[in-house]
């Protein structure tokens, strides 16, 4: 994998979503990241570190929990959505947030810095998230805690999709991803070491962590609309499938999944989706 054209394309797909990501009627990011939060508990006075904050679904939430008397850097590598969370946070009244562009692979920061460190759909995607890990188990103090969330892998599902959008979505069309997208290099990234709970638990164990504890949950998605979940999908991973489609497949596919969706909602009720996340937390090991 070229890891820098792999983070070139991702912060600029993040930057041009940054106005509508996890918007646009569609709930998913959010109510994951007040679930982390939940698991990890963090303390009135402690400091936290949420890499990939994005809009700051995990970052504001932990951070109006530790108080005043604590700090929380979010760091993202796309910078209208550090902008945009330090927006957010300054709307919440939130004085202990701080916002930084930064790549989460490399954080420049001083060891032995934070209490907790969190990545909600973020830490996992990193080219090597493996080797980052290892960097944050640096950057705890002792005591300190590492909680991310990652998709329930299968054999069998697209990485970013729930496993409906399987059937829903054609292999054939993913041909037109760029490589580092292509099904096949990301079960070799992602499925290696996150698809089997053992193989995860030994590569926290290799990057300095333990009590290693995995708690599998569905996360309610919720759209007003099969049309309003689709254009929330240009807003996410899925941008990058929309972005190389020629404008047929991307037209035929459009109204697919629109009227899939549609068949889900009940009396012009919202589409609901239930979504398998995997919610991880450890401890440093010292």
């Amino acid at each position: 994998m070229d890891s820098a054209l792999y983070k070139t394309k991702v912060t600029d797909a993040f930057n041009e979503a940054a106005a509508t990501y996890d918007r646009l009627g569609v709930e998913f990011f959010t109510p994951m990241g007040r679930r982390l939060v939940e698991l990890a508990g963090p303390r009135p006075g402690q400091d936290l570190l949420d890499v990939g904050c994005g809009l700051g679904a995990t970052l504001l939430p932990a951070a109006a929990l530790i108080g005043p008397q604590g700090s929380a850097l979010g760091i993202d590598i796309a910078p209208a959505m550090v902008e945009e969370a330090g927006r957010q946070a300054g709307r919440r009244g939130l004085g202990n947030v701080e916002v930084r562009m930064m790549d989460g692979e490399y954080p420049e920061l001083p060891d032995r810095s934070f209490d907790l460190v969190l990545g909600s759909y973020s830490v996992i995607f990193l080219p090597d998230a493996r080797a980052a890990l290892a960097r944050y188990a640096a950057l705890l103090r002792d005591g300190g805690r590492v909680a991310f969330t990652s998709p329930v892998f299968t054999r069998d599902t697209f990485p970013f999709l729930p496993p409906m959008f399987t059937e829903l979505i054609p292999m054939s069309l993913l041909e037109h991803l760029p490589a580092a997208w292509h099904p096949e290099q990301l079960h070799r990234q992602l499925h290696s070491w996150l698809e089997v709970p053992a193989d995860l638990v030994a590569a926290l164990d290799k990057a300095g962590f333990t009590d290693v504890e995995i708690t599998d949950e569905n996360v309610a998605m919720t759209a007003v609309s099969g049309e309003a979940w689709v254009d929330w999908s240009h807003t996410q991973g899925m941008r990058l499938l929309w972005q190389h489609l020629p404008a047929p497949e991307a037209a035929a596919l459009r109204t697919r999944l629109i009227d899939a969706l549609e068949a889900l909602r009940e009396d012009g009720g919202p589409v609901r989706i239930d979504v398998p996340v995997r919610y991880v937390t450890a401890t440093v090991a010292r």
